[in-house]
């Protein structure tokens, strides 16, 4: 019994030597961890985006971990990515689109993203971004001639895309495709005129050869059955006139929930997308996850400190973990790096 106190009392005792153990230190913008993130992000946000095209990843600019417990953390990623040239309803993996060029006059993402960690399982919860395109005088700077970025609702655009999509129609044998959305154009004005366009086009249930007689029977196919494609034109104006069209469909593809444009008729080459000034389909969205297990609120926090100040800060809390004991030859890590590497170029 007596050995049987001494044990209880020795457990009671407070061990004053014990070293507290220091907290995690912060993640690096460029850490595996950090990537992995960033790629769970950018996928939701091109699954969830309805216009325009899908964007990679060019940097991340900040990230912030908050722990809710045991292997649970809410992480917010602060992104910069780039417009590429795969269409967004377009099949083609990610990882197998292009970046487009500075010289193609290019758009740049900013992306607020809060995701959560649970046993090393990440799933987004909101995300918020805006999209805009390089200055032209930055374009301009390094290639003079380059033809720059024109509004989406330009008139010259809007003849050009009608009239590529009627060409188009007129040539084939295959399903009359109707617009759902201008993506790009672009007018060069010396030496030559010439308008480039960029769309995207859905097929209806009848050949159009049945709707060059009878286009009002031309209806969008039902949803188990829709098949997008995109197009791209080229109308030389000046010095002569000549028309270039490629159009290709993807084969059935789930169509994008809440598509505005997709009950609409758009057989005129006007779109609800096309915006007064625009010269690109903005990235302009803030989504909720409705399946997240964390609540989905759309809050982030203001990233608001410089890298300088970042750094000092992570010294600081270093410093202050120091005051407890350490092994001889401990070094405190290194402040975690931000932003981080650019995968392509910065605009």
């Amino acid at each position: 019994m007596k050995a049987l106190v001494a044990l209880i009392l020795l457990v009671q005792l407070p061990i004053h030597n014990a070293v507290p153990a220091a907290p995690p230190v912060p993640l690096g913008c460029d850490d595996p961890e950090s990537e992995a993130a960033a790629e769970v992000a950018v996928n939701y946000i091109n699954s969830h985006s309805q216009h325009g095209y899908k964007f990679a990843l060019n940097r991340i600019e900040n990230i912030r971990v908050l722990p809710q417990g045991l292997n649970n953390d809410i992480i917010f990623l602060e992104l910069d990515l780039l417009e590429t040239t795969c269409p967004i309803l377009s099949p083609t993996p990610l990882a197998n689109c292009t970046v487009r060029s500075f010289t193609e006059h290019a758009v740049e993402g900013d992306c607020d993203v809060k995701l959560q960690r649970v046993d090393g399982i990440l799933s987004v919860l909101a995300s918020k971004c805006h999209s805009h395109a390089d200055s032209s005088e930055d374009v301009l700077q390094l290639c003079p001639d380059c033809p720059l970025l024109a509004s989406l609702n330009n008139t010259e655009v809007l003849t050009t895309v009608t009239t590529a999509l009627n060409y188009h129609n007129s040539k084939t044998a295959d399903a009359y495709l109707r617009l759902l959305e201008i993506g790009r154009a672009k007018i060069q004005y010396h030496p030559t005129h010439v308008v480039s366009v960029e769309f995207a086009v859905v097929a209806t249930n009848c050949s159009a050869e049945v709707a060059r007689v009878n286009v009002e029977a031309c209806q969008l196919l039902p949803e188990d059955q829709s098949n997008f494609g995109f197009c791209t034109a080229t109308m030389v104006t000046r010095p002569s006139q000549d028309l270039k069209v490629d159009c290709q469909l993807y084969g059935h593809q789930v169509p994008i929930p809440d598509i505005p444009f997709l009950s609409q008729d758009t057989s005129a080459g006007l779109v609800p997308s096309v915006v007064q000034g625009f010269t690109n389909h903005n990235l302009r969205f803030s989504h909720n996850n409705p399946v997240a297990s964390e609540s989905s609120s759309s809050e982030f926090p203001t990233f608001t400190l410089s890298a300088k100040r970042v750094a000092k800060r992570a010294v600081a809390e270093v410093v202050q973990h120091d005051k407890v004991p350490r092994p001889v030859g401990f070094l405190p890590p290194p402040p975690p790096p931000c932003p981080g590497k650019i995968h392509h170029f910065k605009i």
